[in-house]
């Protein structure tokens, strides 16, 4: 079985792996690989200092050696508000660690780097890098900077962005044959997707995850039709279906907080429970 290289599990997988680790982030951010000492692992989970604040879960999240931190994400569908949730994580990422007294000179740059399956603007350009310019280009600062790259838009360069881009997009044992690269990073990347092709537990782990969103689906198509059975709204239907997913991954607080203020409430309490 060849396992996709834009499988959400392989990527985190991918990154443990300190070559793949070092050259990726040296080539996307165009850090020669002789300033960089170290590209740490570290806790994808981002603090939540209050009750009611939404907690931040990042795909795989880094932290060179100059403390400048780094959260690399694989989104394969264009999701609502896609630029309003990046600038969220980003902005935690970036306070943090920044504890009540100290300076503000204590704040570290941060950087996301999003790899996308599906194309986010009309342009042909698909390497991307925003930061905080005014009307006339003048850099505000460099602490926050975001780098999109879109795998679906075609390739018009040999660089290394362009090599991992095709590495990302293979979808054979054939394809990835055909990747021609002396780059360090890809050519661990490659070893590590065709170790994980044959690891038997890792095709149980896929085949797991696959089943998971097929059932998931099936359940929702079930909410969908219940509801259109008891007469209720669109607009109920996905509420229902919303707080189905939370309960599923454990969220009940959050799934009682928007239970409260709900035509559904009272349905939702008899069907789960959540009082």
């Amino acid at each position: 079985m060849f396992l996709s290289p834009k499988y959400d599990e392989f990527v985190k997988e991918m990154f443990r792996n300190g070559i793949v680790r070092r050259y990726f982030v040296g080539d996307i951010l165009k850090i020669p690989q002789k300033e960089i000492r170290s590209v740490g692992l570290r806790d994808p989970f981002l603090r939540k200092f209050f009750h009611r604040q939404k907690q931040g879960i990042l795909d795989v999240k880094m932290e060179l050696n100059d403390s400048r931190k780094i959260n690399v994400e694989l989104q394969m569908k264009l999701i609502h508000h896609w630029d309003k949730r990046q600038l969220f994580y980003l902005s935690k990422l970036y306070t943090e660690e920044l504890f009540a007294g100290e300076d503000y000179e204590q704040l570290k740059k941060c950087v996301g780097i999003s790899i996308l399956d599906f194309n986010l603007t009309d342009r042909s350009r698909y390497h991307s890098v925003y930061r905080l310019r005014d009307e006339d280009g003048y850099e505000f600062t460099d602490a926050m900077e975001i780098h999109v790259i879109e795998l679906k838009k075609k390739l018009t360069g040999e660089g290394e962005v362009d090599d991992w881009i095709r590495f990302f997009n293979v979808k054979t044992e054939e394809d990835l044959e055909m990747i021609r690269t002396r780059n360090p990073g890809i050519l661990e990347a490659i070893r590590e997707l065709k170790r994980m092709s044959m690891s038997n537990p890792v095709r149980l782990w896929n085949e797991a995850h696959l089943k998971e969103v097929r059932d998931r689906r099936a359940r929702e198509a079930y909410v969908r039709e219940e509801g259109k059975a008891e007469g209720l709204t669109e607009g109920e239907q996905r509420l229902s279906e919303l707080i189905r997913r939370l309960i599923e991954d454990g969220r009940l607080e959050d799934v009682s907080l928007a239970a409260e203020d709900t035509a559904v409430r009272k349905r939702l309490y008899r069907e789960y429970g959540i009082k």
